[in-house]
């Protein structure tokens, strides 16, 4: 039997998409570049719907981290940035998209319904750039150069975030140490955790295997320790000394450090703080950026209002992200198309209220 390739999701190109048969066909093509989105351990916990004229993004809770997440802020906030690529992909091919956010109070795991607005658009220069970036974007868990990222890309890093109703923070010399150590301390905390490992470990794959998700060994920066026996290491040895060591390090030497935080902490929040997220991915990318996340002390409740502190900004904090120039990351396993896509009968009756909601604003640049 043949191996299947499951980073191939990556290599998606545009197509004559006037040349589909349908608006399902053409939504289905567009779910392609949603799909690339990143999400907490690469669990991908998103579904969608495709009906005639709409498509719809779903929470899949099976594939929820009860231990690191169990409000399910991180899954929605993934679900979030797989929403703001569907955006993307839609402007890029002349869709303006028509968005409504939580449409049936009946149903919380239905995060939006998007539709084709009835007339035509022309994306802009920024669209088109980010559109290109998509399958560009990796995370990069390795060391950045040393090179510092000057002050008028983090400014259009901070607007990115603005524009989706998130803030972003650079943290300066003396809090990003701070954070350094408290990133640290939640490493050594996490991993002294017996349900902390076994949930991490049903999601460390070998570099070898033919899953469709999980975190490969080649794409940690303690890959060493996670490329081979890795479920069964992590799961019965507490690394957390060696781990807390290393990601200290590389927060501490980071040209940029920041957080990503929110006004409100609900769903509607964490879905907005999601689509920030990848917006402000995407920009960086734009501009030969990489960017990892060190989310550890926002994972437990106790060391969250330290980590507002340092920020100095009111609201509450959602990501932590090390942003700098390095090497390209390497692409994650992506599930098949058919396994996240359903479809909708719509010549039966179903309660599909007609136009959005909310109109999501052109990309601005």
């Amino acid at each position: 039997m043949a191996r299947r390739n499951t980073r191939e999701a990556w290599d998606v190109k545009p197509i004559p998409f006037e040349q589909l048969p349908s608006d399902r066909a053409k939504f289905e093509f567009l779910v392609r570049y949603a799909i690339l989105a990143p999400s907490s351990h690469n669990t991908q916990p998103w579904r969608f719907r495709i009906g005639d004229d709409y498509i719809e993004l779903l929470a899949d809770k099976s594939r929820a981290l009860p231990v690191i997440d169990y409000q399910n802020r991180q899954l929605i906030m993934s679900c979030g940035a797989a929403l703001f690529n569907l955006r993307v992909a839609m402007r890029r091919f002349g869709w303006l998209d028509e968005v409504e956010f939580f449409p049936d109070h009946y149903d919380p795991n239905l995060l939006a319904r998007v539709r084709r607005a009835e007339r035509d658009y022309e994306p802009t220069r920024t669209e088109l750039g980010m559109f290109d970036a998509i399958p560009m974007r990796h995370t990069n868990r390795k060391p950045f150069e040393l090179r510092p990222v000057s002050h008028t890309i983090a400014e259009q890093l901070v607007r990115a975030c603005a524009h989706e109703r998130a803030w972003l923070v650079r943290l300066h010399p003396d809090a990003k140490y701070a954070a350094a150590e408290l990133i640290s301390q939640a490493d050594r905390d996490q991993f002294a955790d017996k349900d902390f490992r076994a949930e991490l470990s049903e999601w460390l794959v070998s570099n070898s295997s033919q899953r469709g998700d999980g975190i490969p060994g080649y794409t940690k920066s303690y890959a060493a320790v996670t490329s081979y026996g890795t479920s069964a290491l992590v799961r019965t040895f507490d690394i957390g000394k060696s781990v807390a060591a290393t990601e200290r390090d590389l927060a501490a030497g980071s040209p940029m450090l920041v957080v990503l935080g929110t006004t409100y902490d609900d769903s509607v929040a964490w879905l907005e703080g999601g689509q920030a997220m990848q917006r402000m991915l995407l920009t960086a990318q734009l501009y030969g950026l990489s960017a990892s996340f060190l989310n550890q002390p926002l994972e437990l409740d106790n060391y969250r209002p330290q980590f507002a502190a340092l920020t100095e900004h009111d609201g509450f904090p959602q990501l932590i992200m090390r942003i700098g120039y390095g090497p390209a990351g390497p692409s994650t396993p992506r599930r098949r198309l058919e396994e996240v896509v359903e479809t909708v009968d719509d010549s039966v009756e179903n309660d599909v209220p007609g136009p959005a909601l909310r109109l999501c604003p052109p990309i601005q640049g």
